[in-house]
């Protein structure tokens, strides 16, 4: 049976956000994590009676709690995982631009609204990243077109609420800056909220009706 799902490629050269986040690290996070739970997902889809179930159905099948109240779900076998690691990654690799940028139009309105302003945000993204224990995620959503920035550990991921719609995210699990920074969490998530957040795909995301309308790169079918 062909792979339904598929690990997509890096939306620019693994060389460019350097020294924010280097080449080795995109090779082991990109070509190694990524890759290791697409792989497992399409053999626990095949187990499980999902190949032919869209993404996001089989994350909000199998996880029915609230985003930020998913238990910390490690098992090798457990498919919820797997699915929204890959959903996870997707969003972060888009999340991600070697120019970075400005917001504006829509989003921008709605930074100024709900933050104050796009530095305000940075920080409040920053500080959630910092004061995260362990592993996880720090979510920019829209809930009703509200921006907030939320936090999750391991594989939780803000798609399980269809009410809760993911704008940017960065990723905290040690993979993610380790190489180049060690245990400086703080330098990787300045460097790329400084630097590298791709916010014309922010704005992409803020303006769809649902998160089902982006391109992700995540399934063949």
């Amino acid at each position: 049976m062909p792979a339904k799902f598929t690990l997509p490629p890096l939306p620019f050269e693994p060389t460019s956000l350097a020294p924010a986040i280097s080449a080795d690290t995109f090779a082991q996070h990109h070509a190694g994590h990524h890759k290791a739970y697409v792989d497992k997902l399409n053999v626990l889809a095949d187990e499980h009676g999902f190949t032919e179930t869209d993404l996001l159905e089989i994350i909000r099948e199998t996880a029915d709690v609230d985003p930020e109240e998913v238990s910390e779900q490690v098992s090798a076998g457990d498919i919820f995982v797997h699915a929204a690691q890959h959903f996870n990654h997707a969003f972060y690799w888009k999340s991600l631009s070697p120019a970075g940028g400005a917001p504006d139009g829509e989003l921008l309105a709605a930074i100024e609204r709900d933050f104050g302003s796009v530095e305000a945000l940075k920080k409040a993204m920053v500080d959630k990243g910092v004061d995260h224990f362990a592993s996880g995620w720090v979510w920019l959503v829209s809930d009703d077109g509200k921006l907030e920035v939320i936090g999750g550990h391991d594989a939780q991921t803000p798609v399980i609420d269809e009410d809760l719609k993911p704008i940017l995210v960065l990723d905290v699990w040690e993979h993610a800056y380790y190489l180049d920074h060690q245990r400086a969490r703080k330098a990787y998530l300045d460097a790329v909220t400084a630097n590298h957040l791709n916010w014309a795909f922010a704005a992409e995301a803020y303006a769809a009706d649902d998160v089902a309308e982006l391109e992700l790169g995540i399934a063949n079918g």
